[in-house]
């Protein structure tokens, strides 16, 4: 079993005490985000958990765990992304410094193939242009290169409460950039080269479009090719069900909660509400076995 921590919340940055509180009691549970009164015993052995993969935007909290995990047996690697929208659309993140640091630190203490840089995800608007993402991308290239091998790219998949939380603040976004045709195809071949310049392999997550004819070749975020290049495990090659029909990514059970993340990006899906995530989080236990008392569906 591979085990997701997870695309609902940062599990690194907010709920790390918790994670080891589970590691050492060997499972925690997880209710189904649709029918909260259904509840998953999820094994969390180093045995039965063959590979952990953490997503995250900010490392640093997690550090401090490393040295356990090391020694109890796991495997794992970070998906982390790194972005830099600014205050209107990221509120709550740390400087940019501070992340990047976080990023490097971690890179450090693991290897570049187990710290899969993201951008993203991509979101076109009159302050958000083809230029200033080709700007922002291109000075992360540089303050990672050697840090990580691989870049995820994908675009804001446009959610009603997405739309409603951007429209709040103000933010005018295209919802289908890809209609510019050839300069949309432009602005793809310029990340793909600026990736390669500072040596790295660019992926794209979850697009209904192959974007191959561009040089961003089709991803998976959890994969069966990493986990086999980093530590000489095969896994099942099957694509998870559970996940959007566009998603690649193989199979794996999360064990993250929505409207938990403190972060408060207006673009997310996993959170609706910010207030709600931080009335949760004040009053949360790591000594609860779930990461959520309830689970409404929060991708409305």
């Amino acid at each position: 079993m591979i085990i997701s921590a997870s695309r609902r919340t940062d599990i690194p940055a907010f709920y790390g005490k918790w994670f080891m509180d589970k590691v050492r009691k060997g499972f925690c549970v997880v209710r189904n985000p649709f029918n909260p009164q259904q509840k998953y015993h999820v094994p969390l052995n180093p045995e039965e958990a063959e590979v952990l993969v953490f997503w995250t935007r900010y490392a640093r909290p997690f550090l401090k765990y490393l040295d356990e995990l090391d020694q109890r047996g796991y495997r794992y690697y970070f998906l982390f992304t790194l972005t830099e929208y600014g205050y209107t659309l990221e509120p709550h993140l740390p400087p940019y410094s501070s992340r990047l640091r976080s990023f490097r630190q971690l890179s450090d203490r693991l290897d570049p193939s187990r710290v899969v840089w993201r951008y993203d995800p991509i979101l076109i608007g009159p302050e958000y242009s083809y230029e200033f993402h080709l700007r922002q991308f291109s000075q992360i290239a540089r303050d990672l290169k050697g840090y990580a091998d691989t870049v995820i790219i994908s675009f804001v998949d446009f959610y009603a409460k997405t739309c409603r939380n951007l429209s709040k603040a103000g933010v005018q976004f295209e919802r289908h950039p890809e209609r510019r045709g050839d300069r949309f195809i432009a602005f793809l071949r310029e990340l793909a080269e600026i990736a390669r310049s500072s040596g790295f392999h660019i992926q794209s997550c979850g697009e209904s479009r192959d974007l191959s004819h561009a040089g961003v070749v089709p991803g998976k975020c959890i994969d069966d090719a990493r986990i086999l290049r980093a530590f000489g495990l095969r896994v099942p090659e099957r694509k998870d069900p559970s996940q959007r029909k566009t998603c690649r990514c193989i199979r794996s059970r999360d064990i993250g909660a929505y409207n938990t993340c403190l972060y408060g990006c207006l673009y997310c899906y996993a959170t609706s509400n910010s207030d709600c995530a931080k009335t949760f989080f004040k009053t949360f236990s790591y000594k609860e076995d779930s990461l959520n008392r309830y689970t409404p569906d929060m991708r409305r």
